[in-house]
């Protein structure tokens, strides 16, 4: 039922922060703003891609001002788009799933996914906005990604034959992406933190299941590069040895500070096929 990966959101204590990074950075545009009684939060908008990314603030008490208080500044849920709102919600049959404005509120422990929390939507095709291309990926750290997996497939009703596995000795995790629709990269990466005293271990050790991070693919990832740069904030760049620097990196990972309290891996155009089921169809720089 799902389709794609179609926003994030962001819990900050700082809104007006948060938002300006994401402008700045990334090119991204306000589109709108609002509140959300069911999470007790004021929300602002942010077109980028073809996607959204929605900044948090809390409104008074509630699960946001309650985030916050526990995380600081993080990224609160994954949102997916589907076909269906009210299908998907009666397949779900949870009591506690809230239909607020359109959307359907999850709590992973609601549907048997610990550390989860999605927003799902109604698909919608937008124009390209800011300087990514498009969101395609938010990864759950869990204890256990294989049943974490199996409930995934269960749950949204998605077809465990489109699944790659994905094993990472540099990062040192292991778990499955799990691709919504056949040739096309949107997906929950469920993963296994496997080396407790790496930067990966040592976060999942201190929070436990959570979302970790997204992805997304930009066809401008040498101008985010030199911005990312001329500012000096925080990112890690995956540059093959031998590639010019005046060529794009692969990939490149936007450290939480830099975007206002989340990591942001960017790849560029077809190199996340490389891990994810088709590395032939990755075109060569």
């Amino acid at each position: 039922m799902l389709l794609e990966i179609d926003r994030v959101q962001l819990a900050v204590p700082d809104a007006t922060s948060a938002v300006s990074r994401w402008q700045s950075i990334l090119g991204a545009e306000v589109s709108a703003k609002d509140k959300i009684a069911c999470l007790g939060a004021s929300r602002t908008s942010l077109r980028l891609g073809s996607g959204l990314i929605e900044v948090l603030e809390p409104d008074g008490s509630g699960l946001v001002a309650d985030a916050v208080a526990s995380r600081g500044a993080h990224m609160f849920a994954a949102g997916a788009s589907c076909t269906d709102i009210d299908q998907l919600h009666k397949s779900l049959n949870v009591d506690n799933i809230v239909n607020e404005a359109g959307q359907l509120f999850i709590n992973g422990k609601d549907i048997g996914i610990k550390g989860l929390r999605v927003v799902v939507s109604q698909h919608e095709e937008r124009s390209q906005v800011g300087k990514i291309d498009f969101l395609y990926e938010a990864t759950l750290l869990a204890q256990n990604s294989g049943a974490e997996t199996a409930r995934f497939a269960e749950a949204f009703s998605l077809d465990a034959q489109e699944f790659v596995e994905i094993d990472s000795p540099n990062f040192g995790y292991s778990g499955t992406l799990t691709l919504f629709r056949k040739d096309l990269l949107h997906r929950f990466e469920v993963i296994t933190p496997l080396v407790p005293g790496n930067t990966m271990g040592r976060f999942f050790t201190r929070t436990g299941p959570c979302l970790y991070m997204a992805y997304a693919e930009t066809s401008d990832i040498l101008a985010i590069e030199d911005r990312v740069k001329e500012r000096g904030e925080g990112m890690t760049l995956d540059r093959p040895d031998g590639r010019s620097g005046s060529l794009p990196a692969d990939g490149l990972w936007l450290h939480p500070k830099t975007l206002g309290g989340m990591m942001l891996g960017l790849s560029r155009p077809s190199m996340a096929w490389r891990w994810s089921g088709h590395p032939e169809r990755v075109e060569d720089i």
